[in-house]
């Protein structure tokens, strides 16, 4: 079995006074969809985040590609061929969508055929191709920050809460494209409150709770087995 394309070893994050993450141990396979679950407020974007180098980790390791990269700014860790959808979307909404498009590619030009797959998985952006992305609707806005971080060919893709309040027509747009992207050989670690969405998509999962991964496995483990999901996260994801 090939080495995971991530692994963090007890990593620890402070923000201010706050202690978030408390030892965070996971891995993320090759090629595969990996969930990060668990109720609000107990790590998962600072996971994503410390991942990015956005927040620094106090303690701990960060291997990506079997290089640790822990120290490493945000834009090697980008141009390392790591790719960030934080949840707040992160556009620019006085640029055009594809002024936006330009921004996510670290190597150069947006290549006409990756061009062409992302207007054919998100057909709205080639309508307002030419519009300023403030204009955007929510749902539009999401679609673009997701197809700016697959401007460019990466291998691990961090994805915060992709289908938050979107209205399901868009959720399996967004479904399908990661599917895609995920048949192109990528890893992604995708955190996702949505539980048909995780069930769909996700090959295996992690569930944390105060700061620490409490829970790996498959997720179709997780997915049939409603008393782990209670003890797990304190709720059954069924009606989700």
């Amino acid at each position: 079995m090939s080495e995971p394309i991530l692994s963090l070893r007890a990593v620890h994050t402070d923000i201010a006074q706050y202690h978030i993450l408390q030892g965070v141990d996971l891995e993320v396979p090759r090629g595969q969809v990996t969930m990060l679950l668990g109720r609000n407020g107990v790590g998962k974007t600072t996971t994503l985040k410390t991942i990015m180098g956005q927040w620094t980790a106090k303690s701990g390791n960060i291997l990506y590609d079997g290089q640790d990269i822990t120290r490493l700014p945000v834009s090697a860790r980008a141009r390392g061929g790591i790719g960030f959808v934080p949840e707040d979307m992160g556009i620019f909404s006085d640029l055009t969508v594809e002024e936006n498009m330009v921004l996510g590619c670290t190597s150069g030009p947006l290549d006409g055929a990756r061009k062409e797959w992302l207007l054919g998985a998100f057909p709205a952006l080639g309508t307002f191709w030419d519009s300023e992305a403030g204009n955007l609707s929510g749902g539009q806005k999401q679609m673009l920050s997701i197809a700016r971080a697959m401007a460019e060919d990466r291998q691990l893709y961090l994805i915060d809460e992709p289908t938050k309040g979107l209205a399901p027509a868009i959720v399996s747009t967004m479904a399908q494209a990661l599917r895609e992207l995920k048949g192109q050989g990528a890893s992604i670690l995708l955190v996702e409150q949505n539980f048909s969405v995780a069930r769909a998509l996700g090959d295996g999962a992690a569930v944390m709770d105060d700061g620490r991964v409490i829970w790996t496995g498959p997720m179709a483990e997780l997915a049939e087995n409603k008393d782990l999901q209670e003890r797990l996260m304190g709720l059954s994801m069924e009606a989700h």
